[in-house]
């Protein structure tokens, strides 16, 4: 069986600490990096002080989906992209996830689809296109990355829930033609919609179909651990390695590779 290719999506929020990490990651064996380039926006809050049942006090930061964000002038794009192409030494998955679908760019859709076009010029592997984008204005993205000789990938991003196997499965197959590959990423709120990903991951075994599914929540890594039997073409993973990382359908790059191996995939 042909192994998935592995990405690491980068947590940093600034263009240092994300050429830091993806040299990290070409060591712990990432075959591509994801630049989350929406989390450059981000503005890193002070630890809150917590007390523990004994009286003892300790930090905690807050959750990233309540930290601050940077307004859109902030970030000197082009100086960016070109900071990132430079230091980064491995293929880049260029992406600036939208707010609907989960992310933190700061600034407004026109501005938010200038930078995906600078990102494609700046030659990227791969570009991250979402299915709920304009169609005029994703088919010219689509244009620009084929003449740029860029690959798109065509994501979903279900932020509130897991849809039916079935659905999955036709999400997958409808859009084939959107980019070279599919993603697909819902939120798993139990076991039950981690095993309709797993479902449908299974159905498409042998349909001649370029995708990766996984989800956000627990047993949403289910995916990514059998991805080579599941036949999917890049698994995502992480350099964190906090406790119990599973909980949140994560999984470690190191990780990732050791229980492929582990299980002879």
């Amino acid at each position: 069986m042909a192994e998935p290719k592995v990405c690491v999506s980068l947590e940093a929020i600034t263009v240092e600490e994300m050429i830091d990490e993806a040299t990290r990651a070409n060591i712990a064996g990432a075959d591509y990096v994801e630049v989350r380039f929406d989390k450059l926006y981000l503005n890193k809050p002070e630890p809150l002080t917590m007390v523990n049942d004994d009286g003892e006090e300790y930090t905690k930061m807050p959750p990233v989906e309540d930290w601050g964000v940077k307004d859109f002038s902030e970030i000197d794009v082009g100086k960016a992209i070109e900071s990132l192409k430079e230091g980064i030494p491995v293929p880049v998955i260029f992406t600036i996830r939208s707010v609907r679908e989960g992310g933190f760019f700061s600034g407004t859709e026109e501005q938010r689809l200038e930078i995906l076009k600078l990102g494609i010029k700046s030659q990227v592997t791969f570009v991250d296109l979402e299915l709920s984008i304009d169609k005029k204005s994703r088919e010219k993205l689509m244009k620009l990355a084929k003449e740029s000789n860029c690959k798109v990938i065509a994501s979903i991003h279900e932020t509130k829930s897991t849809p039916k196997a079935d659905d999955i499965v036709a999400l997958i197959k409808d859009n084939s033609t959107q980019g070279d590959t599919v993603k697909f990423c819902s939120k798993v709120n139990n076991h039950q919609d981690a095993l309709q990903i797993f479902e449908a991951a299974n159905s498409l075994i042998g349909q001649d179909s370029s995708h990766s599914m996984m989800g956000l929540g627990n047993g949403g890594d289910w995916v990514r651990l059998h991805a080579p039997v599941l036949e999917q073409e890049i698994v995502y993973a992480t350099m964190m390695n906090n406790f119990r990382l599973s909980d949140k359908g994560l999984i470690n790059v190191r990780d990732l590779r050791d229980a492929w191996a582990l299980m002879e995939y």
